[in-house]
């Protein structure tokens, strides 16, 4: 038995990677928003490196700043529900 069980072949596995959310997106706690991204970070109430998740339940909105190297990046950030 080799190769992935019940899986996606590796043909087409760029495929499930990316953004998950749009702004605006009502989510859960523990929601995945992205996978494999480096072009995102984690903001507010977010969690993870390359693949970010959801900490709290909320709104989803993204908003863009320069790093240290004068680079633009994208925060993906939640707002939580009050």
């Amino acid at each position: 038995m080799g190769g992935r069980v019940g899986g996606i072949s590796s043909k087409y596995y760029w495929e499930t990677a990316g953004i998950k959310v749009s702004g605006g997106q009502k989510v859960k706690a523990g929601t995945i928003l992205t996978r494999q991204g480096n072009q995102w970070k984690s903001g507010l109430n977010v969690i993870g490196r390359s693949s970010l998740t959801a900490a709290c339940d909320g709104e989803v909105y993204f908003t863009r700043r320069k790093n240290g190297y004068k680079k633009v990046i994208t925060l993906v950030n939640i707002k939580p529900v009050s």
